[in-house]
């Protein structure tokens, strides 16, 4: 491509067309290169998605199948006293088991916090006719957010 550029400005300066020769360079080389680069903050938008979004759905939803998609392959969970460092089906389990005896009514994320590859978020879950504070930790491995840590604590 450069190869070409550099003939058609070298015959173009033979004929003395020195402003066609930089406008055609101009068309060619900096036109795409400009609108390439306004492309750019489409991009970057995806900066800005919540992971916290889908989370917060299947917790006010108490659906531990879909939940435990986002969980990572081994993950400290803690329920309301009991703390285990488990694995994405036993974690599976707990949270199925929790929504079984705690029926969700509504969650909403009231706190989120984070730099670069790590983010949590805090949440108010109201579920069974009490009311608990959720702790969500989450990191980006190359697959995307997974939570490594839930916390589900009675609100006192």
């Amino acid at each position: 491509m450069w190869l070409g550029i550099c003939n058609i400005h070298a015959r173009y300066l033979e004929k003395g067309y020195l402003k066609s020769a930089m406008k055609r360079i101009l068309n060619i080389v900096l036109l795409p290169l400009t609108l390439s680069l306004m492309a750019l903050p489409a991009f970057a938008q995806d900066d800005t998605y919540d992971v916290f979004v889908p989370i917060a759905k299947y917790i006010g939803q108490g659906n531990a199948g879909k939940l435990s998609a986002w969980f990572a392959d081994n993950l400290e969970i803690t329920v309301i006293s009991s703390s285990n460092d488990s694995s994405r089906n036993q974690a599976r389990q707990i949270m199925k088991s929790f929504f079984d005896s705690y029926t969700p009514r509504s969650f909403e994320i009231t706190h989120t916090a984070g730099r670069s590859n790590m983010k949590y978020a805090l949440g108010a879950l109201n579920a069974g006719g009490e009311m608990f504070m959720v702790t969500i930790f989450v990191s980006y491995s190359g697959s995307g957010y997974r939570i490594q840590q839930l916390k589900i604590e009675r609100m006192r």
